[in-house]
């Protein structure tokens, strides 16, 4: 009998994620876009800059741009008292700290479960989804860093 991440005796392709959650829904960052996870506190805020982005805060000697992802995925600002968590993420020399909910396990799938985008899916996740994976309960969203990036500088040049 093989194993789930074996076929024919060949390894499967898996690719690793990070699972997180933003109002309630799930969504994977792949682990190697990931470099920490960080509670942000001392956010300072940024002039003029898009509702997305938070602050700016100083994490060991580092200068991270702080992104709401509730705002970005057009979810309600959070209700609760929970403090937020922040996913650590280096891109083109620059350190931000994507704010989501909360922080759930690594999840190993293979990469022959991933589908594209439903048609359905709404239109502003597509805009940072890079498909999907059906798990036994639920859909997680895999998220696109460098499209969840570009689509905050976009909103910087409006």
């Amino acid at each position: 009998m093989t194993k789930p991440t074996e076929a024919a005796g060949k390894p499967a392709d898996t690719i690793q994620y990070v699972t997180v959650r933003i109002a309630g829904q799930l969504f994977g960052l792949p682990i190697l876009s990931v470099h920490d996870v960080f509670m942000p506190e001392r956010t300072t805020r940024v002039p003029r800059a898009p509702r997305a982005v938070e602050g700016v805060l100083n994490l060991r000697g580092r200068i991270v741009t702080t992104i709401n992802m509730r705002r970005l995925l057009d979810f309600p600002d959070a209700t609760d008292t929970l403090q937020p968590m922040a996913v650590g993420i280096d891109y083109k020399g620059e350190s931000y700290g994507l704010i989501i909910d909360t922080v759930g396990e690594v999840l190993a799938l293979d990469s022959s479960t991933r589908e594209p985008n439903p048609m359905n899916l709404d239109p502003r996740w597509a805009q940072v989804a890079d498909g999907i994976h059906r798990l036994e309960s639920e859909l997680m969203v895999i998220l696109d860093v460098e499209r969840v990036l570009s689509l905050r500088q976009g909103a910087m040049a409006a």
